[in-house]
């Protein structure tokens, strides 16, 4: 073929290839177009689902705070904790006295003292929560058994106090009517131990400790092989008859009280009167305790306890100890229906004397021998 004929063919050649390069670009924008279109349609979904999953986790903390409540059990700490505050009165309430035990020890026998022709007495000693108590011990002639009776004295100054005090003609006289007497010489009167005695309650404690003494030593070989555990009964004046009644109020071991010229059961009211004759050195406290405390210390709350028969005796004329101190004590007694008998002596003061000081250690013996010697 001729070269002008190639010319023409080469020329269209170039055109079509030409046409081809310009349309390539049209599709590839297309393309392009619908991918960025995608992208942005991916975006907003990982946010979408991103919430619901922050908000899942937001749920399940709740869930987690909820279990913490243990917070009870932190509370529970303080409340086991704390241990009780020791009551410092509580030795001294009856309930004290009567949880606690008595009579550890043994009496003894000093030395004799002297030898009648109804009793021999001896200077005795025995154990009281530590301390050495020295008495004497009338003991009547023949075989006995004989009933005992403890001989409680009043407040006689330690500093001119003798163990033949002046309550000696007392026990003297049950010894002769056949009564094993035993007259303690309280702690802190000579020539006993000192030792604690607030509220008179260690004098108490030393009568409970000798009364669980006969109970364990009574009719066994030694010094009480005469005496008759089943039959005790206690004699007190003045102080030994407030510390009487604060024994009966605790031992169910006494069959028979004699209370002569007692002090109170009520110790607001001995707390005031002691103070006034003592100047306030009488073994009470300065100032008294919570009323709360006084009404359990105070043996006069607890008379319903009382199993002895009681028997009161005071003079009307006592500037020492008020009379009706023992109108009421005998009143409260027949109200809860105890065996009870109460004398009022003309014109005798506090300690009797005469023909009235007579009259009373009659009745004493009578009583005594009703009651310890009859059953």
């Amino acid at each position: 073929m001729h070269k002008k004929h190639w010319l023409p063919i080469v020329l269209l050649a170039l055109l079509v290839l030409s046409a081809c390069g310009t349309q390539t670009p049209a599709p590839t924008a297309v393309a392009i177009a619908p991918t960025a279109t995608a992208t942005s349609t991916a975006t907003p979904q990982p946010t979408a689902t991103a919430t619901p999953t922050a908000t899942a986790t937001a749920t399940s903390t709740p869930t987690s705070t909820s279990t913490p409540s243990p917070a009870p059990t932190a509370t529970a700490t303080p409340t086991a904790s704390p241990s009780p505050t020791p009551d410092p009165f509580a030795a001294f309430t009856v309930d004290g006295l009567t949880a606690r035990s008595y009579g550890d020890g043994e009496l003894r026998i000093e030395q004799t003292l002297n030898v009648t022709d109804a009793f021999t007495r001896t200077l005795v000693t025995f154990p009281s929560d530590g301390l050495t108590i020295y008495g004497f011990m009338d003991v009547p002639r023949g075989e006995g058994p004989f009933p005992v009776v403890l001989v409680l004295h009043g407040y006689v100054d330690p500093a001119t106090y003798n163990t033949l005090t002046y309550t000696t003609r007392y026990a003297d006289a049950l010894a002769r009517a056949g009564y094993l007497v035993i007259h303690p010489n309280f702690r802190n009167w000579p020539p006993s131990d000192n030792g604690p005695e607030e509220y008179r309650v260690g004098q108490a404690v030393d009568v409970l400790n000798l009364i669980g003494l006969v109970k364990k030593q009574g009719g066994q070989p030694g010094p009480l092989q005469q005496a008759d555990p089943e039959h005790l009964g206690i004699w007190g004046h003045s102080m030994g008859g407030g510390i009487s009644q604060r024994v009966i109020t605790v031992s169910d071991g006494v069959d028979a009280a004699v209370l002569y010229g007692a002090m109170s059961g009520d110790e607001a009211l001995n707390h005031q009167r002691i103070l006034y004759f003592t100047n306030g050195v009488s073994g009470l406290w300065d100032e008294a305790p919570p009323d709360d405390v006084l009404q359990r210390i105070s043996p006069i709350n607890y008379l319903d306890r009382v199993t002895a028969a009681v028997s009161i005796h005071h003079g009307d004329q006592d500037a020492t100890v008020p009379p009706a101190w023992s109108d009421d004590l005998c009143q409260r007694l027949q109200a809860l229906a105890k065996p009870v008998e109460c004398f009022s002596y003309p014109g005798q003061p506090h300690t009797f004397t005469g023909d009235g000081d007579q009259l009373f250690i009659q009745r004493v013996r009578e009583f005594f021998d009703r009651e310890l010697k009859a059953s």
